[in-house]
C-alpha cells in the first residue's frame, strides 16, 4: 500500500524493497548509489511527469463570458507493456565498488517500475593491511513486482471564460500531510478558441483551440522513523514542473461530442534525497549528509482523443493519450455554459 500511495502522489520516491536497501546501497559508496539511484528513479519520474501534465480539456469549444466548469479528474498512467521503462543496463564499469556475485560485467536490472528481483552484488575493499571487508545484497525491484502496473494521479481543476474565446483553468490537489508523507500540487493554464472569431462560429459544429498548461507538484516522504538505516532527519524531497502546449479539435453538439488534440510536452523532475545516513557495515563505513539529488527531463509528443457527455449541469468525459507513457483519464464536472 505504501507503493501504491507514493505512486499516486506522482513523483519519484523509493519503494518500499527499495528503501530496505538504502543501506546495502549507500554501503557501495555515496557516488555509487548516486550513480545507481539514477538509473533506478528515472522512469518513475518521467511517467510521473506525463501522468500530471495532461488532462487540460474536455472540449475545444471555449466557454463564454462567466461560464465556468468545477471537474474532479483522475489519471491512470500505464507502463505494464513498456519493458524499456521497467529494466536498464547496469554497466559495473560505470561503479567504483558494485561488482556482481556472479561475476557478469553487464546485466539487465530493474527499475522502479520493474519486477527483476534477485540480482545480487557486492562490494569489497581492503579496510586494513591484509584484511579485506565484504558486503552483498541483492539489487531492488520496483512497482511491477507487486503488481502495480500505473502511475495514478488526481485533481480538482476549475475554468472560467473571459473576453471573447479565451478561457482561464487552474488545478490544484489540497495539501495531504500525513506523519511521514506530504504533497500537494497546482498549476493554471490557458485555451483560446481560434473559431470564435470567424463569422460562421455560431453555424460550425467544429471548434478548434490551442491550450497553454503548466503544472507543478511538491511532496515529500519522511523515512526516518522506519530504522532503515541510521542517521536523522532523512527525507525524499521531490518537485515536478511541466508545460503543455497542444492544438485541440472538437465538435460543439447539444449532448454528446467528440475532441482530439496534438501537442508537445516538457517537463523536469528534482529529488532530493535528505538528511543524514550512517552506513554501518560492509568497507565503506562513513556518514553523509544530503547526499544527493537527482533531476531527470522529459518531453514528446503526444496525440489524444476524447468524448464528452453533457447531462444538465453535469459532465461526464473520458480520454486517452498516446505519449511516451500513455495516460487514460476520466472526470467529472458540473457547470454552466
Amino acid at each position: 500500500m505504501k507503493n501504491l500511495l507514493l505512486a499516486m502522489m506522482g513523483f519519484c520516491v523509493l519503494t518500499v524493497q527499495a528503501q530496505s536497501d538504502v543501506n546495502d546501497l549507500f554501503a557501495a559508496g555515496v557516488e555509487d548509489a548516486e550513480t545507481f539511484m539514477n538509473d533506478y528513479l528515472a522512469p518513475v519520474s518521467e511517467g510521473a511527469i506525463y501522468s500530471i501534465s495532461g488532462s487540460w480539456f474536455n472540449t475545444g469549444d471555449a466557454k463564454p463570458l462567466g461560464g465556468f466548469e468545477i471537474s474532479v479528474i483522475g489519471n491512470i498512467t500505464g507502463f505494464k507493456n513498456k519493458e524499456d521503462k521497467k529494466t536498464f543496463v547496469l554497466n559495473t564499469a560505470d561503479y567504483q565498488n558494485l561488482q556482481f556475485v556472479d561475476g557478469s560485467t553487464t546485466k539487465t536490472v530493474s527499475s522502479a517500475l520493474g519486477e527483476i528481483e534477485g540480482v545480487r552484488v557486492f562490494v569489497e575493499a581492503e579496510v586494513a593491511p591484509g584484511v579485506t571487508s565484504r558486503e552483498e545484497f541483492d539489487l531492488p525491484s520496483g512497482l511491477a513486482a507487486e503488481d502495480i502496473n500505473f502511475i495514478p494521479s488526481g485533481f480538482i481543476q476549475g475554468s472560467v471564460g473571459l473576453i471573447k474565446g479565451t478561457e482561464l483553468k487552474a488545478r490544484f490537489l489540497p495539501k495531504i500531510d500525513t506523519d511521514d508523507v506530504a504533497v500537494s500540487l497546482y498549476g493554471v493554464g490557458i485555451q483560446h478558441e481560434f473559431t470564435k472569431h470567424l463569422p460562421a462560429d455560431k453555424i460550425l459544429p467544429i471548434a478548434i483551440s490551442g491550450v497553454i498548461g503548466y503544472t507543478h507538484i511538491n511532496g515529500t516522504y519522511d523515512f526516518t522513523d522506519t530504522s532503515i538505516i541510521a542517521g536523522s532527519d532523512q527525507k525524499i524531497d521531490a518537485k515536478i514542473n511541466t508545460w503543455v502546449f497542444q492544438a485541440v479539435v472538437s465538435t460543439k453538439l447539444p449532448v454528446i461530442n467528440f475532441y482530439g488534440s496534438l501537442g508537445y510536452l516538457s517537463g523536469k523532475s528534482e529529488t532530493a534525497i535528505l538528511g543524514t545516513y550512517d552506513v554501518q557495515s560492509g568497507p565503506f563505513q562513513e556518514t553523509y549528509t544530503d547526499p544527493f539529488t537527482l533531476n531527470k527531463d522529459a518531453s514528446g509528443v503526444t496525440a489524444n482523443v476524447g468524448t464528452k457527455l453533457k447531462l444538465g449541469f453535469f459532465r461526464l468525459h473520458a480520454d486517452y493519450t498516446l505519449a511516451e507513457f500513455n495516460n487514460f483519464s476520466f472526470g467529472l464536472s458540473f457547470g454552466f455554459r
